[in-house]
């Protein structure tokens, strides 16, 4: 505990401290100076520290805190803190801090985020929790939220903002603009106008642009685009991205099966979309789960990648068993068992690059029935072509590193037949995956080493075999 002339001392150095170094890192007396602050309990220093910082900066603080202090920052800062910090930090993270503080505090901090972020903040936790939060609510947002929950995960509805504006169609221009200056309750940020009927059907938008260069007198439905895109709240959110990526939108109107208006998403929901949906990916492809964080536990990521390690495992014994068939071979000829790897390794990473460029191309839905057979014949001639081309250099340097030219004639075929593989493979087994509705990006990797390490392996074995006379 600090004592006066401490904390006195503490505020001298906090004040006018930056909380990031020159190369942008939060700083870690910074971050030190925030933990004797919340340790003492001297709200006015936080405030003083924390207070003016963006809700991204204030996300990282709350990440290099220790868990312990996490909670405490919060309810020291009291209404000062903004609750979208919490949008920032990993999920675990944000999990922890919301079971350790009172449903009463994180409700009143729900109440003060657009709604898009409120449902983002409660919608991991259980439905109890949830529900504790949402009973300290106003009905009118309770309903709201609880509505927004009971869409299907990572869909349009999950991702909607239902603070929105909706006008008539018979509103002029200067009714509608008299109506968003006199009005308080509006949402910080709107790109558009909808226009809606009696019966909450969506007629059509009016972009902010249009509607500002235009007379006062005009009629909305005159300016409305009543083809304007919308999403259905049921969507797929990476189909949503695709349609603002298509079509270069800013914002999109939500609609329900009935064509009824129920939110909108903007542009930096889709750029969060599109970053996770990355992210997602790139795990994928290395066999860890989507929702590892770092914040987890030893634990939580051992026995997460444990699985597919196994099958790695098992994948791996198979191509190995390869190399059993060539007992003799390998006994007579010590070179063999030192180039086979080589040749596995290259295979492993041709098709490596094939398959990223291929689930990635499938996420994207740049490939498709349309063009499938003539971006496999392409990419086969790809692996031709570098199969020849490595035919040629590994050829030489098993030549002169063994002095056995027949070697370098046999390490290059396997060299071409691994590569053609490796290639095929690369773009078929993602195809093949994508079309049983198995996700490419999780399941590709292991099928496709394993063609490539069987086929690396036997053919060079092989060829090796027969042009040696070897048993």
């Amino acid at each position: 505990m600090l004592d006066a002339k401490d904390m006195t001392e503490t505020a001298a150095v906090a004040h006018g401290l930056p909380p990031r170094d020159e190369d942008g890192n939060l700083r870690a007396d910074f971050v030190d100076r925030v933990a004797e602050a919340i340790a003492a309990a001297d709200t006015a220093l936080l405030r003083d520290m924390v207070g003016d910082l963006h809700e991204a900066d204030l996300g990282e603080l709350i990440e290099a805190l220790d868990s312990d202090l996490r909670p405490a920052l919060i309810e020291l800062l009291g209404a000062d803190f903004d609750f979208t910090a919490l949008i920032e930090v990993d999920d675990s993270v944000r999990e922890d801090i919301l079971e350790e503080l009172p449903p009463e505090t994180v409700a009143e901090g729900v109440r003060e985020l657009d709604s898009d972020d409120a449902v983002y903040l409660l919608e991991d936790l259980d439905k109890e929790d949830q529900a504790e939060i949402l009973d300290q609510l106003p009905p009118p947002e309770r309903v709201a939220l609880a509505r927004s929950l009971d869409y299907p995960e990572d869909s349009a509805g999950r991702r909607m903002q239902t603070e929105l504006i909706a006008v008539p169609p018979t509103w002029t221009v200067g009714h509608t603009i008299d109506y968003l200056r006199e009005t308080a309750e509006l949402p910080d940020r709107f790109y558009e106008i909808y226009v809606i009927g009696s019966d909450q059907r969506l007629l059509g938008a009016v972009a902010l642009d249009r509607l500002l260069r235009t007379r006062r007198p005009v009629e909305i439905d005159e300016l409305m685009d009543p083809e304007r895109h919308r999403v259905r709240a049921t969507d797929d959110q990476e189909a949503v991205a695709r349609l603002f990526e298509h079509y270069n939108l800013v914002a999109a109107p939500v609609v329900d099966g009935d064509d009824r208006l129920v939110g909108v998403i903007t542009i930096d929901d889709v750029v969060d979309v599109i970053s996770e949906e990355a992210e997602e990916d790139i795990r994928a492809l290395g066999g860890v789960k989507s929702d590892e964080e770092l914040s987890d536990t030893v634990w939580t990521i051992a026995r997460g990648r444990f699985n597919w390690l196994l099958v790695n495992l098992a994948t791996a014994f198979l191509a190995s068993s390869v190399l059993g068939l060539f007992e003799g071979s390998l006994e007579k000829m010590v070179a063999l068992a030192v180039l086979a790897p080589i040749v596995a390794s290259q295979g492993g990473n041709a098709a490596t690059q094939t398959m990223t460029v291929t689930v990635r191309a499938l996420a994207t839905r740049d490939l498709g029935h349309a063009n499938a057979w003539r971006v496999i014949v392409r990419e086969a001639l790809v692996g031709l072509v570098n199969g020849l081309a490595f035919a040629v250099i590994t050829g030489v340097a098993a030549f002169a590193w063994f002095r056995v030219p027949e070697l370098g004639i046999v390490i290059g075929l396997a060299m071409i037949c691994n590569l053609f593989a490796a290639a095929v493979g690369g773009i078929a087994i993602p195809l093949v995956l994508h079309r049983l509705r198995v996700d490419p990006a999780v399941a590709s990797g292991v099928f496709v080493t394993t063609i490539t390490d069987v086929v690396g392996f036997f053919s060079f074995l092989g060829i090796a075999t027969l042009w040696f006379g070897l048993k």
